[in-house]
């Protein structure tokens, strides 16, 4: 009931009826998703790059991802090339933030997001999709730090338990991408839920 009802809202707030498969989820799909920033405060970060994968069923479609390099308006600083390795020149000839988005949506569908804190990349993301579609990203969200948090749980429950990506790839024998690549990590992600997921927590 509460679904169909956020669901009706959506659609009477949504601005463009092209968009209306974005709220009809995809029963067989997800997407793996991740953003690389100008910061970690949301109200001044700016996107850079996207990576994004699809997972069906125990695949994860690497020959289906999206990257997408996006030119930011300020000029990047050098603590945040130090993370991400990407320089000014290297986004030179990035998307607009509209067009990556567009393109992202059109990626996305009605797929469910999957990601690792993945709250605050949905936060960025909404910045530029609030304006183009009247409402947020309107997929469902799985976040993998609470799949595997649910996870170490029922094993000890009084256990203090680590969430630390690093330590997710160490418990669940994953080997580490190589990281601040957005579609690395993006697959470093799916990577992990599959593992959960066989492991009955997916």
């Amino acid at each position: 009931m509460l679904d169909r009802l956020r669901k009706r809202w959506q659609l009477a707030k949504l601005r463009d009826p092209r968009w209306c498969s974005l709220l009809d989820e995809h029963p067989h799909e997800l997407v793996s998703l991740d953003c690389e920033t100008t910061s970690l405060n949301i109200q001044e970060a700016e996107l850079l790059s996207i990576g994004a994968v699809k997972l069906r069923g125990n695949r994860i479609l690497s020959s289906e991802s999206l990257y997408l390099l996006v030119k930011p308006q300020a000029a990047l600083e050098g603590g945040n090339i130090a993370i991400h390795g990407l320089r000014q020149r290297d986004l030179a000839d990035g998307l607009a933030p509209q067009e990556a988005i567009r393109q992202l949506l059109a990626f996305i569908d009605g797929r469910p997001l999957l990601g690792y804190y993945l709250e605050y990349d949905v936060a960025v993301l909404n910045k530029y999709v609030k304006p183009l579609l009247g409402i947020g990203l309107p997929q469902r969200k799985i976040e993998v730090s609470g799949l595997y948090y649910d996870y170490k749980f029922k094993q000890n429950h009084g256990a203090h338990i680590d969430l630390r990506l690093a330590e997710l790839y160490r418990d669940l024998a994953i080997p580490a991408p190589p990281r601040h690549d957005a579609l690395n990590d993006a697959l470093g992600v799916a990577m992990l839920y599959q593992a959960l997921r066989q492991r009955g927590h997916g």
